[in-house]
């Protein structure tokens, strides 16, 4: 008797910490419209996978017949944070957002997993993860083999929790914002704006970072690389670590207050996502909620930027190429920016912009899931290559780094010629093509 009472004790101590998404979970009338739009049910046909069984395991904790275990915590887990079952939801439930609070709820009772909580506590260093990465790009020709053509990498030796054929993104030998000063300057500047670099560009796709600084110098616009900015936070805030998150935010705020700028200007959709969204992880603190929505009203992904203050289309030179892209989740549901990349890339001369079927559907990255469950993301990201296979496209543009380096692994793994770029790289290219 007293192991019954117990259970119900622990039972009743979860269901608090989703008390007050009783509501919004309640609105979910269990349609299934989520089962046809979800890239993990797609292939695994099972239904914790989708947002319809996630919120019926959320609401069987609420009303005290399940405790928060290791099963739990293991569904939650099991979602990209594509947002496609918010997108599709016609009762407007906010399933994206209650799976991140399944996943707070989770750490609150079980902690972080090992793996994560080491990351995280590098992640949270950011002089130590800093010199980390730039290590690792001093002698991570050692370690990794470059792939030639496709801006990527193998391990020569076996990796912790990676699989051995995966083509993964190459660090970089010099971080971007150490190839630069803190202050571009340029005769005449128009505007001023501030560039968040995030991770990925900072340490590994730097070619990404300096397309947006070449292409915003030409049209007249003055740089800004604040030095001591950080991960924007999105890695921990979908894990539902939300307190670490919102102490990164804080930090990232606090960072980019120090300089007066018109814009602050990123190239990940993910990471304008986050800037954007920080009022409402922050909403608990008004004093931090009204910094946040002082630095998020500035904050522009590139291509919405270029097409609402105007670029400058008599620079551009011909690129020769046929081009497809694909949006991000973060860019389509998140921020709702995708006509502004497919707007720059038509007006490039030479360029013959091809559709490709799903372009909105998920490329399996969803940051570490693909780490954690790569033979499932292979099978996303391969129907992703098919559609890309049937365009015929030379270059693949994608607005997000991590799906970068997903779908250029796809396209090694399914040996294919195509090279993925990020719209704005194709720009730049078209403006060293008009000098020539």
């Amino acid at each position: 008797m007293a192991k019954e009472i117990t259970r119900e004790a622990i039972n009743a101590h979860d269901a608090t910490l989703l008390r007050d998404i009783d509501d919004a979970l309640a609105n979910c009338m269990k349609c299934g419209n989520c089962q046809a739009v979800c890239p993990i049910y797609r292939e695994t046909r099972k239904e914790h996978s989708v947002a319809r069984g996630k919120i019926s395991l959320m609401q069987a904790i609420l009303n005290g017949k399940l405790p928060i275990s290791g099963a739990f915590d293991s569904i939650m887990a099991h979602c990209l944070n594509c947002k496609s079952c918010a997108a599709a939801c016609p009762c407007g439930v906010p399933a994206d957002e209650l799976i991140l609070r399944g996943r707070d709820a989770a750490i609150k009772v079980r902690g972080l997993h090992p793996i994560k909580k080491n990351v995280f506590r590098l992640l949270r260093n950011r002089q130590l993860f800093d010199f980390a990465l730039k290590m690792g790009g001093t002698f991570g020709g050692l370690t990794f083999k470059k792939i030639p053509g496709k801006m990527a990498a193998v391990s020569r030796l076996p990796m912790p929790g990676m699989d051995p054929n995966r083509a993964t993104a190459p660090i970089a030998s010099s971080p971007l914002r150490s190839q630069f000063p803190e202050v571009i300057k340029v005769p005449g500047a128009k505007l001023r704006v501030a560039f968040f670099t995030g991770c990925t560009i900072n340490y590994m796709y730097t070619d990404m970072g300096t397309a947006v600084i070449d292409v915003l110098k030409a049209n007249n616009i003055e740089v800004v690389i604040p030095g001591k900015q950080h991960c924007c936070a999105t890695p921990v805030h979908v894990s539902g670590d939300f307190d670490l998150a919102n102490e990164m935010a804080r930090k990232t705020i606090e960072e980019f207050e120090r300089f007066d700028v018109d814009y602050v200007i990123g190239a990940c959709g993910s990471c304008v996502e986050a800037l954007k969204d920080y009022p409402h992880w922050l909403e608990k603190d008004p004093v931090w909620k009204a910094r946040a929505e002082k630095l998020s009203k500035k904050v522009r992904e590139i291509s919405e930027f270029l097409i609402e203050v105007g670029y400058d289309k008599s620079l551009m030179g011909p690129v020769n190429k046929t081009i497809t892209m694909h949006d991000p989740c973060h860019m389509i549901r998140g921020i709702k920016v995708t006509q502004q990349p497919r707007e720059i890339l038509k007006s490039i001369p030479g360029v013959k912009f091809v559709e490709m079927k799903e372009h909105d559907r998920c490329c399996g990255s969803g940051g570490s899931f693909s780490l954690a469950h790569y033979e499932l993301s292979r099978k996303i990201n391969d129907r992703k290559c098919a559609n890309i296979k049937a365009t015929n496209a030379d270059y693949v543009t994608a607005s997000c780094p991590s799906c970068r380096m997903h779908i250029t692994d796809g396209l090694v793994q399914n040996k294919m010629p195509q090279v993925v770029f990020h719209p704005i790289q194709v720009l730049a290219e078209s403006y060293k093509n008009g000098k020539k």
